[in-house]
Formats: C-alpha cells, structure tokens, sequence
C-alpha cells in the first residue's frame, strides 16, 4: 500500500487506468461502429474532447488555456493523433480487437525508431533487437491462415506510423506546453478536421436512439488521455511505459467478454511476445537511465 500512495506508485496505477479506459474506448468503437455513421462517431470523439478539457480547464487556466508557442505543431499533432483514431474505428469494424490492441501496441517501439532516424537519439543493440523480436510477434498474429490475416491489416499497420510519429512529436513539445492545453488542441483539431464530413455522415436519428454509445466513445478516449497526463505529472516514462501493454489482457478480455472472440494457438503467444518485447524495452530504459553518468 506504502507503494500506491507513493507518486511513482500513484502514476502506476493511472496510467493501468487509462489502459482500461483505451481498451473500453475500443471495444465500445467496435460494438457501436455496427449501427452508427464511423465518421459522425469520430467527430463526436474529438467534439466530446475539447468541450470538456474546456469545462475542467478554463476555470483554472483562464486564457491562458489557448496559449501555444507552437501552434503548428499543435495542429499536426491533433492530426496524426486523428489518423490514429481514424485508422482504429475502422480498422476495429473488420479486427478482433484483443489482436488489433496487440498490433497496435508495436508504436512506443516504432517511435523509438523514428526517433533514432529523425532526432538521431541513440538506439542500443540490445533496443533494435527487442524491435525485431516484437515483429517476430506481429508476424505470429497476422500469418496466412490465421485469424486476422487480410487487407484490413493495413489499418493497424498505418496507425503503427501515425501514432509513433504523434508519440515523438509529444515527446518534442513536452518541455514547452501544458499538458492540459496540448489535450484540448488535440479534441479542437479533431473535432473541426472531421467537422466537414458531418454534411453527408449526420444521422440525428442515429445520434437520438444510440446517444450512450456516442457518450461512451467521448468519455473513454477523453478519459483515458487524462489519466496519461496525470500518470506522467507523477512518475516517469522509464517507469511507466512497460504498464502500458497491461491494455493487451484488458482488450483481449473485453473482446472475449463482449464478441466471444478468443485468439488460436500462435495468435496467443505473439501476442505474448510483443507484450515481453514491449516490457523489455522498458526496462531496458529503466536500466540505462540508472546507469546514465550525472
């Protein structure tokens, strides 16, 4: 107990939160993409968002909410951050969603990548090998003849890219802007980036008779970046990433729960992989960051 009501403790456990709270958002985007427009659901995700960061945020913030030094990465964030989401409300309609969530859980590594290409940070040995034993996973879940082999593996595959692109970017603003302010331009460019295609996806009558779906989706997504910012005010990155793949067993079980799907044989055990590789690079920098010179 002496360890949860530590902060690194207390970041631990929020950040398990807002693992569920991702694996609820997707579930409910699964169930609910069956009988609502995916693109007014999208809309209402981002809407939902920036209304109420700004309910919470504006009383304490005052205008001080709208202040970026970096506005134009801002809007690129909201965007790739949008690309994610747009890639799983699709992607989710034609995937499990345990396997989707395990896929998808390959982006902290590809960030890494991306970071050693596009900031020249140091990748060791040992990281690159972690990646590729992380692939090695992937590949197990999405072979020929399995389960979810097939075209809409381009979704999970795109948003791999996205969010590892949207996770460097946050890493780059992280030292310059509030978190709270950075949460609402991610909701306010997503909301008006979707906006236009409200003229040919609104449905009222989808949005009158499923309204909790569409509150469920907005809550959870909103939720659960929340709960991130507030597990990474309290401990560290090093300590937290490696409890981010506790969203692979939320998902999975929800999917189990929910649509009945479990996962064959070899579908388990890269899903086991990816989960150990993930783990590893996290301790993995837990460790150089002890043993980094002051």
């Amino acid at each position: 107990m002496s360890f949860l009501r530590s902060h690194q403790g207390g970041g631990v456990l929020l950040i398990m939160v807002a693992a569920m709270a991702f694996a609820l958002l997707d579930t409910a985007t699964k169930y609910s993409t069956q009988f609502v427009p995916v693109l007014m659901l999208l809309w209402f995700r981002y809407a939902f968002q920036a209304v109420v960061t700004f309910a919470l945020r504006y009383p304490v913030q005052k205008t001080h909410l709208f202040t970026t030094p970096n506005p134009r990465f801002q809007t690129l964030r909201g965007v790739l951050l949008l690309c994610t989401s747009a890639c799983s409300f699709f992607g989710l309609q034609f995937l499990p969603v345990g396997e989707f969530t395990a896929i998808a859980m390959l982006s902290p590594m590809a960030a890494t990548a991306l970071a050693a290409m596009v900031l020249k940070n140091h990748v060791s040995r040992m990281r690159w090998l972690l990646m590729v034993v992380g692939l090695f996973g992937v590949l197990l879940v999405v072979r020929p003849g399995g389960q979810v082999f097939g075209w809409a593996l381009l979704f999970p595959v795109v948003l791999v890219t996205t969010y590892a692109s949207f996770q460097v970017l946050t890493s780059r603003l992280s030292g310059d802007e509030n978190p709270y302010t950075t949460h609402f331009y991610t909701g306010l460019v997503g909301a008006l980036a979707m906006t236009p295609t409200l003229f040919w996806s609104w449905r009222t009558e989808a949005l009158a008779s499923h309204w909790p779906w569409f509150v469920a989706v907005g809550f959870f997504g909103t939720f659960g970046h929340l709960m991130l910012i507030r597990a990474f005010n309290r401990a560290s990155a090093v300590v937290l990433t490696p409890y981010l793949y506790t969203q692979i067993a939320f998902a999975t079980l929800l999917g189990w729960l929910t649509f009945r799907h479990v996962p064959d044989a070899l579908a388990w055990v890269g899903i086991a992989v990816i989960a150990a590789s993930g783990i590893g690079s996290g301790v993995l920098t837990a460790r150089e960051t002890t043993l980094k010179p002051l």
